[in-house]
């Protein structure tokens, strides 16, 4: 496994995901609720910064690896479905909308790994629609871990609706993936 700064990065990623969870175990005497609020979404922020700014380094330090490439996607996942549940414990999103998006994430991963196995991972490979999904979770995320007004505009509804169009996009990015598969599913199913 080789170290370097992007896969630290991606490592500190997987680290933080405790970080938030545990936030929400703190008794409120210990914090209180808008601080623990705060907190979270900006280890959130910060965690989703360093999905972009590993892969950024990877690339401009030509420090790219099959296991920084393994690591990365599994991070992020690992990441959003952690906040998703959190999310979903404290009612500030819809069960429906945290299975269509762990779901997806389920299943394009099957999907991506199984298609590299018969050789065919190109016709899977990242699309526009997969990182607008992905940008449209990582600002709805906080907004709704956040859960408070910022100058008069309210966090949670710009998360709710973020989230929707994070779940919308999920579907229909994962029926584009599935789309471009299907001809390897039919004939590897014959």
């Amino acid at each position: 496994m080789p170290i370097n700064v992007p896969i630290i990065l991606t490592w500190l990623r997987i680290a933080m995901i405790p970080l938030v969870v545990g936030l929400f175990y703190l008794p409120e005497s210990w914090m209180s609720v808008p601080a623990r609020d705060t907190l979270a979404a900006w280890a959130f922020i910060i965690a989703a910064l360093t999905d972009w700014f590993d892969g950024w380094l990877a690339r401009r330090w030509n420090q790219t690896s099959a296991f920084g490439a393994f690591l990365d996607p599994v991070a992020d996942k690992l990441m959003v479905c952690a906040a998703l549940i959190v999310l979903l414990d404290l009612s500030r999103v819809d069960a429906f909308i945290s299975l269509i998006i762990i779901g997806r994430e389920i299943t394009i991963s099957a999907l991506r790994e199984w298609m590299a196995k018969i050789g065919a991972s190109a016709s899977v490979a990242v699309h526009r629609l997969g990182k607008f999904k992905t940008a449209a979770q990582m600002v709805a995320i906080p907004c709704l871990l956040y859960n408070q007004p910022v100058y008069g505009v309210s966090t949670k509804l710009l998360g709710d609706v973020l989230i929707i169009v994070a779940a919308v996009l999920t579907v229909w990015s994962m029926l584009y993936y599935l789309q471009r598969a299907w001809p390897a599913i039919r004939e590897k199913a014959l």
